[in-house]
């Protein structure tokens, strides 16, 4: 096994481990505001998707690339929606 695949395993194990004890250890009514902060961080990942999904060859990687673009571009949308709909409960009633 090739040492920068290898590397690159261990990282994402070590990351999907820690990801998830974190979120796991937060409280439910923090998990709106949380994610409304993680939806920076899917924008960066389009980004970066939408440069590995450029290559004209079709590959694994350009096929993995694509799967990320899209996946990440449902987060971030979905993530602005519900945040919107947050946002919308503070708002003050108007009379009619």
């Amino acid at each position: 096994m090739e040492a920068g695949l290898l590397t690159g395993l261990v990282v994402f194990v070590l990351a999907s481990f820690v990801g998830f004890e974190v979120i796991n250890k937060v409280p439910p009514t923090l998990h709106t505001p949380l994610m409304s902060g993680a939806n920076a961080i899917s924008g960066i990942a389009v980004v970066g998707a939408l440069l590995v999904a450029g290559v004209r060859e079709w590959n694994v990687t350009t096929i993995l690339g694509l799967v990320a673009v899209m996946l990440a571009t449902v987060n971030v949308v979905g993530g602005f929606l519900v945040t919107d709909r947050m946002l919308q409960m503070f708002k003050k009633k108007e009379a009619s």
